[in-house]
């Protein structure tokens, strides 16, 4: 794996916009493909940010020796057989979040990149941000007292979105929003957690467009987590101790830290490192991984990400939602999802 690092895209939508700009502005990485359905797609996509390559099918990105990673920006549908191909392919593979619909489909993607040697990562981006170091190393400081209670929203108007109101497409606040204020909590709190409850409000398809979530944990703390795609939010992340709190701006992609002490006074701020966009980081965790031979990032691995799918499972089953796919499988053991694949036909201009 001499010279630059070959990153391919699998889909041509705005999030695979952003990481081809990313990585275009990286060092030591390049851009070299990027695969649609869609050959067209493919060709405007490459001729935009110059990929030498555009390809209108998946498999052939997956058997292009020269791609070293392949980054996945379909839709949360798709997510499983597209990473399965790829993994089949001896491709190491970087899947954007919600990782997949479901657990069962996570548990399977992940036992094959462990039995075969295949390196294979969630894009949960905010993982892999230097600024989420600094956000641990203030709470842990002592300066808020002992942490007790946490909240976390983020809303957007997004449900004008097709994508997001189709449950063939796993669509919903959950996986797509959602996900960023359970991995908020965990990423603080942890994952000891006594019990969860729940509620949501339904589209008119069926699918969750605002959800409150709250998580209880054995030791006594609480985090209080809210989504919406109908709404749009500050965004914030609040930490709140015995002795103060701190105010996390923009927990979708970290801008600044606020400490305040127990007179509400504003003794401490740190602000966000200049940075690309944010998705260098992952990008960079990924190489790293899989130059030294990793199947997973240290920043996301397999068990938070398999942790966080069981978690939204339990949440869905609570509020009865089942996608469309996942009732043509047969009931799992326990209650779990099962690893069915959504529609390709309808995805196919979804990316």
């Amino acid at each position: 794996m001499l010279g630059k690092f070959q990153i391919g895209i699998m889909g041509t939508g705005n999030i695979a916009a952003v990481m081809a700009d990313t990585v275009n502005k990286m060092k030591n990485v390049k851009l070299y493909a990027v695969a649609s359905r869609e050959k067209v797609k493919a060709d405007v996509f490459a001729g935009k940010y110059g990929c030498k390559k555009a390809y209108g099918s998946y498999e052939e990105l997956a058997l292009d020796n020269k791609v070293d990673l392949i980054y996945i920006a379909t839709p949360h549908s798709e997510h499983f057989a597209n990473t399965k191909m790829c993994m089949e392919h001896g491709k190491p593979v970087l899947c954007e979040k919600a990782f997949t619909a479901n657990a069962g489909q996570a548990e399977e993607l992940i036992r094959l990149s462990e039995e075969n040697g295949v390196f294979l990562a969630e894009a949960m981006w905010t993982r892999y941000m230097p600024m989420l170091t600094t956000i641990r190393e203030v709470v842990g400081s002592g300066v808020i007292g002992e942490p007790k209670t946490l909240t976390a929203n983020l809303g957007y108007v997004l449900n004008h979105v097709e994508r997001l109101k189709n449950p063939s497409l796993a669509g919903g606040a959950l996986l797509d929003l959602g996900v960023y204020p359970l991995n908020f909590a965990l990423m603080l709190f942890g994952y000891n957690i006594a019990k969860i409850s729940s509620t949501c409000t339904y589209a008119d398809t069926g699918v969750d467009e605002q959800d409150s979530i709250t998580l209880q944990y054995i030791d006594g703390k609480m985090a209080h987590l809210n989504c919406s795609m109908v709404s749009l939010s500050d965004r914030k992340g609040i930490i709140y101790g015995t002795k103060g709190f701190i105010i996390v701006e923009n927990i979708n992609n970290f801008e600044s830290i606020a400490v305040y002490d127990s007179l509400y006074k504003k003794v401490g701020l740190y602000k966000c490192p200049k940075q690309i966009s944010g998705y260098e980081y992952e990008v960079e965790a990924c190489i790293k991984a899989i130059r030294s031979h990793q199947n997973e990032c240290v920043e996301m691995p397999h068990a938070e990400t398999l942790r966080i799918m069981k978690i939204m499972d339990s949440i869905r089953k609570e509020w009865g939602i089942v996608y469309p796919f996942e009732k043509l499988e047969p009931p799992a053991e326990d209650g779990e999802a099962t690893s069915g694949t959504g529609s390709s036909e309808q995805a196919e201009n979804q990316e």
